[in-house]
Order: C-alpha cells, then sequence, then structure tokens
C-alpha cells in the first residue's frame, strides 16, 4: 500500500507529538509531513486538527485545511464530545470526531476506513508495496537478501520496482548488480524540487530484470540526520511512480532508516543463527517497538540457517518472541559466486539458495500461493539458557 501522507495542525507541541505517534505506528503507514501542500504538489490524505483550544480558531483551520486539500480526510480532536462541537465541525468538513486523548484503535479504524475509500477511487493503478530491508549485525546478509529479493520481485510481476541503497559510503546493491551509477540517492534528495519522472529516469540504472536501482551515496556523512526528511519526501514521491520499492537500510538505526522504517508496508529483519545476531535482533525489535512502528509489518528473516543450527530455530522464535517468516540455507560458494561476478542468484543458475529466494518472492507477491516452506528442525549446539545469559 502507498504511504499516506498525514498533517497535524496544532500549535500544542504534546499534541503533535501524540498524534505523530498514533499516525506513525498503525498497521497503515502514514508518513507526517509539515504544514503546507508537500513540494510535489499533492495534498495530505489526513488532517489531524486540533480543536482542544479556541472553537472559532480550529473551525477556520478546518475549513482552510478543507479548501486546501479537498480530497483528505480530516480528523478533529476535542477535550469533549459536546455535540454542539462535533456539529461545527463536521459542517466545516470534518470527516471524523475524537475526545482527547484518541482511542488507538478507534483512530486506526478511522485511518483504515479512509485507506479503504482512497484505494477505490484510485483508478487503475494499484497502490505501491515498500519493502525494507534491515539488518540485525553488519555482515547478516541484508543487501544479498534485498537485492535479490528486488530482482525477483521485478522478474515475478512484470511490474515496476526500484531498489534503493541508504547506507553512507559503503553501500554495496550496485556492486551486486554489476553496475556503474552515475548517480545515487543524494542526487534524488537534493533535487526533490524537480523530481518527475523525466528527471529520475536519469538518475536510476535499469537492470535487465527490469529493476531500477538508485545507488548508494559516495559519501560517509550522508545521508545523514539533516536528510530524514527530504527522504520521507522521496519515499512518497516513488510511491507514485512505482508499484513496488524496495529499501536497503543496512544495520544502524539513525533518522534516515527510522522513515525508511515507517514508511515500510513490511519491514524484513535479518539475523544469522548466532547469539550476536539474536541479541541484536531482539534488541532492534524492542526499538521498533519504542518507535512506534507497528510490529505486524515486521518479518524476521534468518539467513545462513543450516543444520545443525547453532541456536535451534524455536529457541531464536521463543527469544524474539516473534516468528521466523522465512529461512535462506547456508550456501557461502554460490552467494559469492553470484556476488563477485554482480550477477543476482536467480540469473546465476539453479541452486538450492535461487529456489528459496522464488519461492519466498512468490509468497510476498501472494500471500494465498502455496511454496515449499523451510523446514525447521533438530535440536542444535546452543539453547535459550546462553542466549538469555547474554540480554
Amino acid at each position: 500500500m502507498a504511504q499516506l501522507v498525514g498533517l497535524i495542525v496544532s500549535e500544542n507541541e504534546g499534541f503533535k507529538k501524540q498524534v505523530d505517534r498514533l499516525l506513525r505506528s498503525g498497521p497503515i503507514p502514514v508518513g507526517v509531513t509539515d504544514e503546507r501542500i508537500a513540494r510535489d504538489g499533492t495534498a495530505p490524505d489526513i488532517v489531524v486538527v486540533d480543536v482542544c483550544g479556541d472553537a472559532s480558531s480550529a473551525m477556520s483551520n478546518i475549513e482552510r485545511m478543507r479548501g486546501a486539500a479537498p480530497h483528505a480526510g480530516i480528523f478533529a480532536i476535542a477535550q469533549t464530545a459536546d455535540p454542539d462541537l462535533i456539529l461545527q465541525s463536521m459542517r466545516a468538513g470534518a470527516n471524523e470526531f475524537f475526545t482527547w486523548p484518541p482511542i488507538e484503535e478507534t483512530f486506526q479504524n478511522a485511518v483504515r476506513r479512509l485507506a479503504a475509500r482512497r484505494e477505490s477511487t484510485q483508478g487503475a493503478r494499484p497502490p505501491a508495496t515498500t519493502l525494507v530491508f534491515f539488518g540485525s549485525k553488519g555482515g547478516a546478509g541484508t543487501t544479498t537478501l534485498g537485492v535479490n529479493c528486488a530482482v525477483e520481485v521485478a522478474r515475478l510481476s512484470k511490474r515496476s520496482a526500484i531498489i534503493l541503497d541508504l547506507k553512507p559510503g559503503l553501500g554495496e546493491v550496485a556492486l551486486f548488480l554489476g553496475i556503474r551509477p552515475r548517480f545515487t540517492v543524494l542526487d534524488a534528495v537534493d533535487n526533490l524540487h524537480r523530481l518527475d519522472r523525466e528527471f529520475l529516469k536519469e538518475l536510476v540504472v535499469k537492470h535487465k530484470s527490469g529493476l531500477d536501482i538508485l545507488a548508494g551515496s559516495d559519501q560517509f556523512d550522508r545521508p545523514g540526520a539533516q536528510d530524514a526528511g527530504a527522504f520521507e519526501e522521496l519515499f512518497r514521491l516513488l510511491t507514485r511512480q512505482y508499484d513496488y520499492i524496495i529499501i536497503d537500510a543496512g544495520s544502524q538505526i539513525n533518522s534516515c532508516t527510522v522513515a525508511a522504517l515507517y514508511a515500510a508496508d513490511q519491514m524484513f529483519l535479518v539475523a544469522n543463527p548466532d547469539v550476536p545476531s539474536v541479541r541484536n535482533a531482539q534488541r532492534l525489535l524492542e526499538r521498533v517497538r519504542q518507535l512506534g512502528a507497528c510490529g505486524e509489518r515486521v518479518r524476521v528473516m534468518l539467513n545462513r540457517a543450516a543444520e545443525p543450527f547453532p541456536i535451534p530455530p524455536k529457541q531464536i522464535e521463543s527469544a524474539l518472541g516473534h516468528p521466523i517468516h522465512h529461512m535462506f540455507p547456508s550456501d557461502y560458494k554460490t552467494v559469492s559466486t553470484a556476488m563477485n561476478s554482480g550477477v543476482p542468484l536467480s540469473l546465476a543458475g539453479n541452486s538450492d539458495i535461487a529456489t528459496q529466494f522464488d519461492a519466498f518472492t512468490r509468497r510476498l507477491l501472494d500471500p494465498t500461493a502455496e511454496v515449499p516452506g523451510a523446514a525447521i528442525t533438530k535440536k542444535g549446539l546452543l539453547g535459550l539458557d546462553r542466549i538469555a545469559s547474554l540480554w
């Protein structure tokens, strides 16, 4: 689903902070922008107006936003459910009315209704899907999984797809795909004011699978905290031009990766079956919860899984409190050969791991499809006691 754009109209910082969390934390992705029409000329999808203070000013704000964004859903939030205030808000243009603080389930249900209406009136183009790959540690195989998934998505879906590399200085997406990019993600975020379809074509490299590639920065200090807002807007722009957006977010939590996380329809947390990786995965899952991102979007991926498992998958699931979504086998020779040649696994010949990517991607594109699952068997060498002792 394409990320919705949210806008908060209030002078109260506490109100803004709590509503920001509500918008970002639900199962429907909502990015929050400042009080203006976005630079690409599109209006917000959701406007939340503070009606807790002066009613006259609040009604003016609702009317103003209804005029500026006629198709947006406007949510009014007041201290009490006063019948006259509800009527005034609806007459001014509000679609939903809540009392402060809003009940989270009620608020998210309103977002769902709005998203459903938006999809039904969006026309023939299906909503974009954003997939973010994040590693529990460096070297977990995040880029390997992200790149090969992106190639398979483009190949199997026959729809428009792009992969972005968010890692500053050391991004490897272009290298894994055997290309020499002229431009990077920084050229996109530094030129948002003119980032239309034609300009974007100049920035990306087209892979023979059909996948577009927006390469990683060659600067070690960018993307940084100063770029987070620009990346939020870039993600929104891309959802209007692509069917699938795949993001290699690396293994560091920073402002830009958090922006990617909020934009994600699904976040794939890549871990290995070893103690440091599992410990980090548990911490990252907790951090995701602290950030308010919806846990329903998170999928744990176990990479380099081979029997005998150092830690059995069932014990990993118990330690994480989260199911393993998919397991990829350990096949160093095949993966390293493909990586060194710049050829994706699916195009490098038949192998067990290539079959796993095919099965994983088919399941991703059609969750109802029947594909072979990864077996979880045999007790490994290290137990849960060892994991728990290191937390």
